[in-house]
């Protein structure tokens, strides 16, 4: 007897996980299904799990194709089993391909190819229906998106845009997508929302475009570069019932949700100055370093910087300052943003080209919080105190490339759920465009000077 295994979350079961099941059971005599655990899956990154273990078991029990179900709660397991069970083949879908392959010392590895096209023929859920999300933009960070997003329950990206056509092409080859167009209105005809990933400046056009089609939108920062056209999108939301969310991943991802919390919770007593810094040197061929309309340290990294300062001091300063070091044609190559508030003080630095500690400091009457270089990728910050012998440490896991969390709560917005909005406000959001309003109008001032 040949002997089959393969495993999966099987949320929200459609005629992908069908098929997969089909094929496996194809490749032997015998075909053993271990389904995951809600607390295993969150251990190893799967976020946003709907439907409840018993359900999920009797979806793939109901298929035919399982002649055995076992549980898989715990890493280490798919070994275990293999050896356990005597299996002769492991397979999964081809969205692992390679994950997989220390398998291959065990038994024979096969990566079944996925079902295309499943947009319009998977069984959906009344409540929680597949959320079809479109990728508008190539770039580095859509590359890290498409990834992500197969660790949230309820989503799948099934297409891109770009007006570049062999760019979209290539990049819908690469993730097996259903759609790649350089058309914006027949990408809005396969989607429910979009990623928006393009250059900085288009951002808000496409998401104004979205969402007067009804569709919610995941937007990079920033946002918008002016304070109206954030204020106009939003309103514009609310007129649609869509969701829109700025993008900006620290904002969601757990260690930094504590943070804040723990830091609003009055441990170090009233918060009075929070420092943030965020530099990276990039190559002066880079976007960053040749936009001079749009590029620069600020305008790259600002938005990380303001979030904690935004979040931890609000959104109401009395003024704000910008000092920059230039490069020859006129971009920031390290700007401090210097920000005055009733009772309190803030500092943002970023650079593309000169390079700083990449710090977290929050300032308190009792204390401070320090979280260390990267602190975007929040995974331990420390409490200290006057007595330094004394100090509270705190330690996260902090999963993937951490897009996977911002994805999870915009899915978990359309589901029609506002309980993790705080995480990153419309008030905070609005704010930041016009912080960059204001830098920006700064630049073209300064730049006009010195034509003088």
């Amino acid at each position: 007897m040949r002997k089959v295994i393969t495993y999966g979350s099987f949320d929200l079961f459609h005629e992908g996980h069908y098929n997969l099941l089909k094929r496996a059971k194809a490749l032997g005599d015998y075909l053993i299904v271990g389904v995951t655990t809600e607390q295993y899956d969150e251990a190893r990154g799967k976020l946003n799990i709907i439907d409840s273990l018993d359900k999920r078991i009797e979806n793939v029990r109901q298929t035919g194709f399982a002649d055995e179900i076992i549980v898989e709660d715990h890493p280490g397991q798919k070994v275990e089993d293999v050896q356990k069970y005597n299996v002769d083949v492991f397979t999964v879908g081809s969205d692992w391909t390679g994950a997989f392959d220390y398998m291959k010392q065990f038994c024979e590895v096969v990566y079944l190819e996925r079902t295309k096209n499943i947009s319009s023929t998977q069984v959906r859920n009344d409540r929680h229906p597949i959320i079809r999300i479109g990728v508008i933009g190539t770039g580095r960070i859509a590359v890290r998106f498409v990834p992500e997003a197969k660790y949230v329950s309820g989503v799948m990206v099934n297409s891109v845009f770009n007006p570049n056509l062999e760019s979209a092409k290539e990049f819908g080859q690469k993730f097996e997508l259903d759609m790649a167009t350089d058309n914006f209105n027949d990408l809005m005809t396969e989607v429910d929302a979009v990623y928006i990933a393009s250059p900085h400046q288009t951002h808000y056009d496409y998401a104004k475009r979205a969402i007067e089609n009804g569709k919610h939108v995941l937007c990079e920062k920033p946002l918008a570069f002016k304070k109206a056209e954030a204020e106009e999108l939003f309103d514009l939301a609310r007129q649609h019932n869509v969701v829109l969310l700025e993008a900006i991943k620290t904002a969601y991802c757990p260690g930094f949700v504590q943070l804040v919390g723990l830091a609003k919770s009055g441990v170090i007593g009233k918060i009075c100055d929070v420092e943030a810094c965020f530099t990276r040197l990039t190559s002066p061929e880079m976007r960053e370093r040749t936009d001079t309309e749009y590029g620069g340290g600020f305008t790259e990294f600002g938005s990380h910087t303001l979030l904690p300062i935004m979040k931890l001091m609000g959104t109401d300063y009395k003024e704000v300052r910008f000092d920059s070091i230039k490069d020859e044609n006129g971009i920031d190559l390290y700007t401090k943003a210097s920000f005055v508030y009733e009772n309190g003080m803030a500092l943002s630095k970023s650079g593309v080209g000169v390079k700083s500690e990449g710090q977290l400091l929050i300032s308190g009457t009792k204390g401070y919080i320090i979280a260390e270089s990267p602190w975007w990728l929040t995974q331990y910050f420390e409490v200290r105190y006057e007595d330094p012998s004394k100090k509270d440490r705190y330690f996260f896991k902090f999963l993937g490339q951490g897009l996977r969390y911002e994805i999870s709560d915009f899915a978990y917005m359309i589901q029609g759920h506002q309980g993790r909005s705080y995480k990153f406000t419309e008030k905070e959001s609005i704010a930041i465009a016009g912080v960059m309003e204001q830098f920006l109008a700064k630049r073209r001032v300064d730049r006009d000077s010195s034509k003088q």
